[in-house]
């Protein structure tokens, strides 16, 4: 993974004394709350219900064993003892005391960890597939891309306060597991009938209160020309962007109100300026970053021999197995294989992860993992290279500190935002509608049964819990002061995205599993052998599901 040089290390440090010195001027009055918001919000620091919120930058979910131990301090020392993994692969402190925030910033820096733009209107984190450079159906590793834009994006001038925030995702898979069309910016990377490295740009995707699919405006760009042409799309956007309502300000409305024909035309002439500029990458700037992300001293494993082994140990030892079919997938390498370990036990919030554990994970990663780890859109954690040899072993200590829930891409496996109960903007609580499903939906059995589900809750229209790409999405609403929830249908953040449709009028708290239940039933009653909730739906439409849970309504037509 990257590490910093001399200039970062640099920028940083400025950058933490710039916030110290700004912090305590605001908190002497000598800066208005005016004044200090976007200074804050450029330092990853939100206001929230009950207290600030810090969230700080794992860049495309790459974090090393000393980042996490120094997470794990933060978190004890500043916090209340735990932090939260966002659906960005960010990390979040819920609880620290303002006036400490720079010294948690300096703490932070000792490692290569920062919270600069995590916020505000600015390009934020670049994020990625947590399996990049190690999935079986990756044709290219978008990681030295994802580095690259990050750092050309850090501190950039031009685009630090555009008309609203701006998200970019890079995938090299052909199954997109960073959701690329629901981003600002998404590139799909790819090899032209020369074999020549480039990218696919989708542009003006993103949920919130007006969810869109991203629009593809190039099909093929050259890789040398990732830098000057994402400078044009900001560009543009940075020029014709809303800046007079901030509800209609982000790309995504921008693209729709001219059509994204129109706004590849007006991309194309501004890149006409800077293709040939000195943003061009060359193939040394290319490489260099490459070299930041070789392989590491991998065994010459016996593939065949490692899967025969694990065949035997889940033989006499079904929890394993089972650990072994929903947490554990194949590596491009033989012998090797990546681990999710589930943030999603019964009782605790989807994504928080304690001081304790982040210790223990730093412990696993140096043990079997070459000391790194990855955070996932979906708030879990991965060990992407353990050998397969190791696996009994791995699985036993992940039991020891609440790892091992074998439910990955399962029901209870959901994401869920902080909601109300922390979040100054959402209408309703969240995770009390998780922990309602997972206690409901506890048999295991009956939720292997389901298959792959994703649920994704939402305290609000902001859907930081992406619940607009749930195939079953819950989103919190306000009706009359009172909290209410609205249940989806049919949405998806893999390679066919698609968005989900509200199935009618909205459910108290306690409702809201007896219409989860509802839709399953459903589901179990007419899938064919082959199909997954998603096809199911897809292919029944909306009707059978309102008619079951609506059937006054549906006999009143």
């Amino acid at each position: 993974m990257y590490l910093y040089d001399k200039f970062d290390h640099k920028i940083l440090a400025e950058r933490v004394a710039q916030f110290r010195d700004q912090t305590e001027r605001f908190l002497t009055g000598e800066l208005k709350p005016e004044e200090f918001l976007p200074l804050r919000l450029q330092n990853g620091l939100y206001v929230q219900r009950l207290a600030p919120m810090l969230r700080v930058n794992v860049p495309y979910g790459m974090v090393n064993a000393p980042q996490l131990r120094k997470l794990a301090h933060v978190a004890r020392k500043y916090d209340k003892g735990y932090v939260h993994i966002s659906t960005r692969q960010n990390v979040q402190f819920n609880w620290p005391n303002l006036s400490e925030v720079p010294d948690i910033l300096a703490e932070l820096a000792e490692v290569e960890m920062h919270a600069t733009q995590s916020s505000g209107n600015c390009i934020r984190n670049t994020t990625s597939d947590q399996f990049a450079g190690i999935a079986l159906d990756e044709s290219i590793d978008p990681r030295p891309y994802c580095e690259i834009i990050r750092q050309w994006s850090s501190f950039h001038p031009e685009f630090a306060f555009l008309p609203r925030k701006f998200k970019i995702a890079v995938t090299g898979a052909s199954d997109d597991r960073a959701a690329v069309q629901v981003h600002d910016i998404g590139l799909q990377m790819q090899r032209n009938a020369a074999g020549e490295i480039g990218f696919r740009v989708l542009v003006g995707g993103g949920l919130g209160r007006t969810p869109v699919i991203g629009s593809m405006i190039r099909e093929f760009l050259p890789e040398q020309d990732l830098l000057s042409y994402l400078d044009a799309v900001l560009r543009v956007y940075n020029q014709l962007g809303n800046r007079l309502n901030k509800y209609k300000a982000r790309i995504k409305i921008l693209v729709r109100a001219i059509t994204p024909a129109v706004f590849a035309e007006k991309v194309e002439a501004e890149w006409m300026h800077l293709k040939d500029s000195a943003a061009k990458l060359t193939q040394a700037e290319i490489d260099r970053a490459r070299g930041f992300f070789t392989e590491p001293a991998y065994e010459s494993l016996d593939g065949t021999a490692a899967q025969a082994s694990l065949n035997a140990l889940t033989a006499d030892n079904k929890a394993f197995g089972k650990w072994l079919e929903r947490n554990v997938i194949e590596h491009s390498k033989a012998g090797y294989a990546a681990i999710t370990l589930s943030l999603k036990p019964t009782g605790v919030a989807p994504g928080d992860v304690t001081d304790v554990q982040l210790e223990a994970i730093a412990d696993l990663a140096e043990q079997f993992s070459f000391g790194e780890a990855r955070t996932t859109h979906q708030q879990n954690i991965v060990l992407g290279d353990v050998k397969k040899s190791d696996l009994f072993t791995l699985w036993q200590a992940c039991k020891k500190y609440g790892f091992a829930t074998p439910n990955i891409d399962t029901l209870t496996d959901l994401i869920c935002c902080p909601g109300g109960d922390f979040c100054s903007l959402a209408n309703a609580k969240s995770l009390p509608i998780a922990d309602d499903i997972q206690r409901a939906f506890s048999d295991m059995d009956y939720v292997y049964d389901l298959g792959d589900i994703d649920l994704n809750i939402s305290g609000c229209m902001n859907a930081c819990g992406h619940h607009h790409v749930g195939h079953i999405g819950i989103i919190g609403v306000d009706k009359k002061g009172e909290e209410f929830y609205q249940v989806q249908l049919g949405g998806n953040a893999g390679t066919n995205t698609s968005l989900g449709k509200v199935i009618g009028p909205s459910f108290r708290r306690e409702e809201v599993t007896g219409v989860i239940q509802k839709v399953l039933d459903i589901y179990l009653e007419n899938r064919t052998e082959e199909e997954l909730f998603i096809d199911t739906y897809r292919r029944l439409g909306m009707a059978p599901y309102k008619a079951r849970i609506y059937p006054k309504a549906e006999e009143a037509k």
